[in-house]
């Protein structure tokens, strides 16, 4: 527990079954694109610092979308990961660990939700009294039979995988006693918003999250 942090990793990765993982090229589509998952049913919005607009985009969602639960994703370095708070971010997403990251983690004021792949590495992060992760590349890192083989040794771990997670195998990940959600970019595919079609993205995630019952 970080008593520095205002939402704990639980929370973010309790508050709903699928977190999409959100390209945002033009920062038109940042607000609309918001609504529509959250009227879909999905509250908790990973934004990826893929995009130069990704952090303007956090900071209007965060003012705007009063629902959403806001955070980072693709934070690579403690740089990136004060970018995303100054913006509003709630909570980060890493794609893998560094200690430099983990102690600017650890003294920042939003919840880190660093990935790994490996078991040093989760080691790693649980030194930072971490508990929970994403699991990332999901399924080149092993998928469904390398979680399973996690939790006999680190039962009380619990993830967020991402990566080649689809709507084809989601249900399959969320049976797992130790995951808690999914994350996945088909529930903003970017064809989609390029074609400002907001009842699509509203219909996909309404879609995942009923079906994850």
């Amino acid at each position: 527990m970080h008593k520095n942090w205002k939402i704990q990793p639980r929370d973010i990765l309790t508050a709903g079954p699928v977190m999409p993982v959100m390209v945002i090229q033009h920062i038109d589509d940042a607000v609309p694109l918001a609504k529509a998952l959250v009227e879909g049913g999905i509250k908790v919005l990973e934004i990826t610092l893929r995009t130069p607009i990704a952090l303007d985009a956090i900071k209007l969602i965060s003012r705007e979308v009063k629902d959403a639960i806001v955070g980072a994703g693709t934070i690579a370095n403690p740089a990136q990961l004060q970018a995303a708070q100054d913006a509003g971010a709630v909570f980060a997403i890493s794609p893998g660990l560094t200690p430099a990251l983990l102690e600017a983690g650890g003294n920042g004021q939003i919840a880190l939700i660093p990935g790994v792949a490996t078991l040093s590495e989760l080691m790693l992060g649980m030194e930072y009294d971490l508990d929970h992760f994403k699991f990332f590349p999901a399924e080149a890192a092993g998928g469904i039979p390398m979680l399973q083989a996690i939790s006999g040794p680190f039962p009380q771990i619990t993830f967020c995988p991402t990566g080649g997670v689809s709507p084809g195998n989601y249900k399959d990940y969320l049976q797992l006693p130790n995951v808690a959600c999914v994350g996945g970019s088909w529930l903003a595919p970017q064809a989609v918003v390029a074609e400002k079609n907001w009842a699509k993205v509203s219909e996909l995630a309404h879609q995942a999250v009923a079906n994850a019952k």
